[in-house]
């Protein structure tokens, strides 16, 4: 973690982050994720487009109770996973009360799930060129030593829980949010997935308690929005 990330997240957190209006918030965008409109942080200077330059190892960049909503897809299974904990906290911080996490990464249910029906077509042969279903399913999880943990549903509960986060639910990558009044179909277009019924992301949602939005969209949240 460099000097020059610690500082540029230190100064953007106190003297340049917004405290006023809606705030969202994209952790990892990478280079095609840019989302116009939300506040995107990215480690990668120089191969992501980003608008805040920021190490999520580092203390997050924005202000207690000023952000309305994180999203972060495929990016925490980069996190060490003695780190994960204090990451939800640092979100929960950060978040307005009512405020929303959307987080996704490899599904591990899924994998373990197609690992003991011998399924190897769920599976691609990426990083690594392998044929059996053991082989691609250590490449789905560690990614040639790229992923420092395994998600799933049960663990990313507990992260949440233990930081505060209320409310968690899984999410249909695509065309499933809770939140469609922070979480668009722009936003949703966004991710892939090519099994619905066994997703290779894990999606959920969370909420920090507290908050007073309106009853219209706490409505429509209850069974979540599908995109057409």
């Amino acid at each position: 973690m460099s000097v020059p990330l610690r500082v540029s997240g230190w100064l953007y957190r106190n003297f340049l982050a917004p405290r006023q209006g809606i705030i969202k918030v994209q952790l990892g965008p990478g280079q095609i994720k840019y989302f116009p409109g939300w506040i995107n942080v990215d480690a990668n200077l120089a191969t992501a487009k980003l608008d805040v330059w920021a190490d999520m190892r580092n203390k997050l960049p924005f202000p207690d109770n000023s952000v309305d909503a994180f999203y972060s897809h495929h990016v925490i299974e980069h996190l060490s996973d003695g780190f994960l904990q204090t990451h939800f906290h640092d979100m929960f911080r950060c978040l307005k009360p009512g405020g929303i996490i959307r987080v996704g990464g490899p599904n591990g249910d899924s994998a373990a799930r197609k690992l003991l029906e011998g399924d190897a077509a769920w599976f691609s042969d990426f990083p690594v060129k392998r044929q059996s279903v053991g082989g691609r399913f250590a490449n789905f999880l560690m990614c040639k030593s790229e992923h420092l943990t395994i998600l799933t549903l049960s663990y990313l509960t507990e992260l949440c829980s233990t930081a505060g986060f209320v409310d968690v639910r899984q999410c249909q990558p695509i065309v499933q949010t809770f939140h469609p009044g922070l979480i668009d179909a722009v936003v949703l277009t966004k991710e892939f997935e090519s099994t619905p019924d066994t997703p290779h992301t894990l999606m959920i949602e969370a909420e920090k308690p507290g908050g007073n939005r309106p009853m219209v969209e706490k409505n429509a949240e209850k069974n979540g929005l599908s995109t057409p």
